[in-house]
């Protein structure tokens, strides 16, 4: 799959949960951002798992304001891990309408010209949705 055909599932998706070691894509990719922008405008549903890095600080800050978000916003919709040595080497992955369809992407964090992306078989695809939501529901106490 390419970064276009991404686009165009996002843009179909009625829930996205992301896993990003930067935020990348959704504050500095200008054709994500702009989606992203849209579908919040739309009512999709997102969720992000993130580490906490001086860099995702930053990145959630500039999301905050790109997306006119409050405080409260940013806290129901983000859930903010300890940072792992584990990071640098970390892909983007977006899980798209985990409860219907479940299909499960990656990409490299950050823009890096390759424009192929990874789509994992359905039962990774489950697998990941399913590990999403234990870790959202052990930290955030609710489902995503």
């Amino acid at each position: 799959m390419t970064l276009k055909q991404l686009i165009k599932l996002e843009n179909r998706a009625k829930e996205v949960w992301v896993i990003s070691p930067t935020l990348h894509y959704d504050v500095e990719n200008k054709e994500f951002s702009e989606l992203v922008s849209v579908n919040l405008g739309e009512r999709t549903k997102y969720k992000y798992i993130v580490p906490a890095t001086a860099q995702v600080e930053k990145n959630i800050g500039l999301f905050k304001k790109k997306y006119n978000l409050t405080d409260l916003d940013i806290a129901v919709n983000f859930l903010i891990l300890p940072a792992s040595e584990f990071n640098p080497f970390l892909m983007e992955i977006a899980i798209y309408n985990a409860s219907t369809e479940c299909i499960a992407c990656a990409a490299p964090a950050t823009d890096d010209g390759n424009e192929e992306v990874i789509v994992f078989k359905q039962d990774t695809a489950k697998a990941m949705a399913k590990s999403f939501t234990t870790l959202w529901k052990r930290y955030k106490r609710v489902r995503p």
